[in-house]
């Protein structure tokens, strides 16, 4: 079984990067993957898909024909063309309501599963240390601050155990950006390098 040590360090860290990288990302990857799962909405994309390639098919055959020459073809492509396009815009609403009440949901779910999880836990285990040191180690006010709010001496509470993961772990994530960054750039600047050709060096002899 996890510890509860590195359950609220898995939590923090998933909690970091989710309000790092964006819940958007997250709502769409998850969108992505429900697409592809056998449900209503999954088919009702792959309709919207089928009848948006139907209305620019039309569109793009009216065009080419003239409203003067052949003008009853031209009218039997433009009533394909708005019937195609009025089931496309129905289609589509259903679709992006289906989103919206998805997000709204992915959102809940995720939320439970990060920062609820993490309060519950905090409430539960408030008076469970996360892990224990020899009593005396540090002064009785170190011991306090340790166990707050209400965690026996002796003991670091979640509380407390949560802030210092996040802590570490955002210090972590800018020290691992910042080396990323600086490579990036060593690597730019090395390829921005302007190198004298070996004729010009010789003309200068």
């Amino acid at each position: 079984m996890v510890s509860l040590l590195v359950t609220v360090f898995l939590i923090q860290l998933v909690c970091h990067l989710i309000l790092t990288i964006g819940s958007k990302p997250f709502n769409d990857l998850l969108w992505q993957l429900y697409c592809r799962l056998p449900f209503q909405s999954s088919h009702d994309i792959q309709e919207q898909t089928r009848l948006r390639r139907e209305v620019v098919r039309l569109k793009r055959e009216m065009n080419a024909v003239s409203a003067q020459d052949e003008f009853s073809k031209w009218a039997k492509l433009r009533r394909q063309h708005d019937k195609a396009l009025e089931k496309y815009d129905k289609q589509a609403a259903a679709v992006s309501s289906a989103r919206t009440s998805f997000d709204t949901k992915a959102t809940a779910i995720r939320w439970t599963c990060t920062s609820g999880l993490r309060f519950a836990l905090q409430f539960w285990h408030a008076k469970t240390p996360v892990f224990t040191y020899p009593r005396g180690w540090f002064p009785w006010y170190i011991e306090w601050l340790l166990g707050f709010p209400r965690c026996p001496y002796g003991g670091v509470s979640i509380n407390v155990w949560t802030v210092a993961c996040a802590t570490v772990i955002a210090l972590v994530w800018d020290v691992a950006v910042y080396i990323i960054q600086y490579a990036r750039g060593i690597q730019v600047a090395e390829k921005q390098k302007v190198r004298v050709p070996a004729s010009v060096g010789e003309k200068n002899r």
